[in-house]
C-alpha cells in the first residue's frame, strides 16, 4: 500500500506539473497575441509559437488566409522548427511563471519569410470552387481535423499538400463570429511523431485565440487608416479654407487696385500723345503704359480666377465657336507667320454650355499656341466624336509646332500662378481648365513629334434636345 501511495503521489505531481506547463504555455500564447497590433509580426509569432522546440508541439506550421471576394485561400506564411529558434521570452518575471511574452526581431522574421519552404507556400492559391475534399470538409465542420494525404481520394483537388511533402497533418480553421478568415496546417515530417490529443487540444485553443487576434489587428489597421484619412481630409479642409480666405483677400485687393491702375495708364497714354516719338521722356512713358497694362491683365486674371463663375447654359455649336475664334484671331496669326488649318467634318457638334466661356477657352489656347511659335509655324484645329464611358463626347484638339512641353513641366502647367513666360500671370491655363471642368469635360495635353496638342473633351448634346 505505501508503494502504491507513492506512485499515485508521483502521478499526481506529474499531472500537476503538466497542467502548470500547459497553463503557462496558454498564458504565453495569449500574452503574445496581445503584445502587437502589427499583422505581419502577429502571423510570424503565431506560427513560430506552434513549432518552437521548447513547446514540444509541431515541426512545421502553414498559414492560409481566406479571400471572400475570390472565394480562395492564399498561402501567406510558413515556419519550420529550424527557423523558429529566434523566438525568445521578454518581460519575464523570475518568480512568476505566468508572465512575459514571446518576441521575434526583424532579422528572424525576414529569415522565415525568405526561406524556400515559405516561398513555396506563398505561391499556393486554393480555389474553394475546385471541390478540394479536405477544404470542403473543414469548412462544413468548422472544427479541427487531422488527415493523411494517402487517405485522400485521387483528383481530390488537394495536390498542393503532396507538393509540399505533407503526409500526416492537422488543419484547423481560423474563425471569428463564425466567419472563416483562414486556416493553419501543422505536421511533423522530421520526427514522424503522431499527434497527441493534448497537442490537438492546444492547437484548437491557439486557433480560437489567433482568429480573434488577426481580426482585431485588421480592424485596428482599418481604424488607423480611417483616422489618417480623416486627418488628411481635415488638413485639406483647413488648407482650402485658408486658400479661400486668401482668394477673397486677393480679389478684394485686385478690385481696389484696378481702378487707379486704369487711371494711371489713361493719363500716361494722354501724356504720350504730347511727347514726340524720339524724345527720351517718351520711352519712360511707354514703359509706364506697358507695365500698367500688364498689371491690369494680372489683376483681371486674378479676379476671373477667384470669382465664382456663372454659367449660362445653352445649346452651343462648337464648330461655329471655333470658326469665330479663328476669324477673330486670323490677322494676329498671319502677322506671326502661322498657318492655321482645320478639320471640321460635317456633323452635329452640339454641347450644353456657355458660348462666351467656351470661346474664352479657344482664344486662350490659340494665344498660347501663337506664343509657343515666335518664329512662325503651323496650327491645326480638329473636331472628333468619341465614345467615353458609354457616352458620346466631342473632342476638340488644338496642335502646334512650337517644340512641345518638357516632361518636368507637363504635370504643372495647369497649376495656378505657374508660368514659364517672363510677363505671364500663370492663370490662363488654370482658368481654361476650370471652365472645362465646370462644363463636365476634361482638358489634357500631350507632346507630338514637333509640338504640343491640347485636347478638350466635352459631353455631346443631341440636337433634338435643343429643338433643332
Amino acid at each position: 500500500m505505501p508503494q502504491k501511495t507513492e506512485q499515485e503521489s508521483s502521478k499526481a505531481l506529474d499531472s500537476s506539473f503538466e497542467s502548470l506547463k500547459e497553463l503557462q504555455l496558454l498564458y504565453l500564447f495569449s500574452s503574445t497575441l496581445l503584445s502587437t497590433m502589427q499583422l505581419n509580426r502577429l502571423l510570424h509569432l503565431i506560427l513560430s509559437s506552434l513549432v518552437y522546440e521548447d513547446n514540444a508541439l509541431f515541426c512545421r506550421s502553414l498559414l492560409f488566409l481566406y479571400n471572400k471576394k475570390t472565394n480562395a485561400l492564399q498561402g501567406m506564411l510558413a515556419v519550420c522548427r529550424t527557423n523558429a529558434d529566434g523566438l525568445h521570452l521578454v518581460s519575464k518575471e523570475p518568480d512568476n511563471p505566468l508572465s512575459g511574452h514571446w518576441e521575434l526581431d526583424e532579422l528572424e522574421m525576414k529569415k522565415q519569410w525568405d526561406s524556400e519552404f515559405c516561398a513555396k507556400v506563398r505561391n499556393i492559391r486554393v480555389d474553394l470552387n475546385d471541390d478540394c475534399v479536405l477544404i470542403d470538409e473543414l469548412i462544413k465542420e468548422r472544427r479541427l481535423c487531422h488527415f493523411n494525404t494517402s487517405e485522400l481520394p485521387a483528383n481530390s483537388g488537394c495536390d498542393f499538400l503532396v507538393d509540399l511533402g505533407i503526409n500526416a497533418f492537422a488543419v484547423v480553421p481560423l474563425l471569428t463570429r463564425k466567419n472563416l478568415i483562414g486556416l493553419i496546417i501543422v505536421d511533423n515530417p522530421f520526427k514522424n511523431q503522431p499527434f497527441t490529443s493534448k497537442q490537438l487540444q492546444l492547437l484548437q485553443l491557439f486557433a480560437n485565440q489567433s482568429g480573434m487576434a488577426i481580426e482585431n489587428t485588421r480592424l485596428y489597421k482599418n481604424l488607423e487608416e480611417a483616422h489618417e484619412e480623416l486627418q488628411t481630409t481635415r488638413e485639406r479642409l483647413i488648407h482650402g479654407a485658408h486658400l479661400a480666405a486668401i482668394g477673397e483677400m486677393a480679389a478684394s485687393i485686385s478690385h481696389e487696385l484696378k481702378t487707379p491702375l486704369i487711371t494711371i495708364g489713361g493719363f500716361a497714354a494722354r501724356l504720350g500723345k504730347m511727347i514726340p516719338e524720339g524724345d527720351r521722356q517718351r520711352h519712360y512713358l511707354d514703359t509706364i503704359i506697358n507695365e500698367s497694362h500688364r498689371l491690369e491683365q494680372l489683376l483681371g486674371d486674378i479676379l476671373a480666377f477667384s470669382r465664382k463663375p456663372t454659367i449660362c447654359y445653352q445649346c452651343c455649336d462648337l464648330k461655329a465657336i471655333l470658326e469665330e475664334c479663328i476669324d477673330d484671331y486670323e490677322a494676329t496669326l498671319i502677322g506671326h507667320k502661322i498657318a492655321a488649318t482645320t478639320d471640321f467634318k460635317n456633323s452635329d457638334w452640339t454641347v450644353l454650355g456657355d458660348s462666351n466661356q467656351l470661346k474664352q477657352i479657344c482664344i486662350n489656347l490659340l494665344v498660347n499656341a501663337q506664343e509657343a511659335m515666335p518664329g512662325g509655324g503651323e496650327l491645326h484645329l480638329a473636331l472628333n466624336e468619341i465614345e467615353e464611358g458609354g457616352c458620346r463626347k466631342i473632342a476638340v484638339t488644338i496642335a502646334d509646332t512650337g517644340g512641345g512641353i518638357t516632361e518636368d513641366l507637363m504635370d504643372r502647367i495647369f497649376t495656378p500662378f505657374f508660368t514659364t513666360k517672363r510677363h505671364g500671370t500663370g492663370l490662363g491655363l488654370a482658368i481654361v481648365n476650370r471652365i472645362v471642368q465646370n462644363h463636365g469635360g476634361t482638358l489634357t495635353v500631350r507632346n507630338l513629334e514637333n509640338g504640343a496638342e491640347f485636347s478638350i473633351v466635352l459631353p455631346k448634346l443631341s440636337s433634338v434636345s435643343c429643338g433643332r
